[in-house]
């Protein structure tokens, strides 16, 4: 991945990630999921990636919206 995304989300459950990509898709910011769970074992976790303009913004969506 370029130097211009930054993760801003991680979680090892698939629906949480989501949400919040939608959540952040409804504000007019897009994202990217990089799936980082080892396909045999299952351990590990998604990864939530945004353009670094948008970072502070969607982590203030993310803060208010979600948590």
């Amino acid at each position: 991945m370029k130097d211009n995304w930054q993760k801003i989300y991680s979680n090892t459950q698939e629906h949480k990630v989501d949400i919040v990509q939608a959540v952040l898709k409804d504000s007019g910011i897009n994202s990217v999921i990089m799936n980082k769970k080892d396909s045999a074992y299952l351990f590990g976790e998604l990864e939530l990636y945004v353009q670094a303009d948008d970072v502070l913004k969607a982590k203030q969506i993310i803060n208010k919206e979600l948590l």
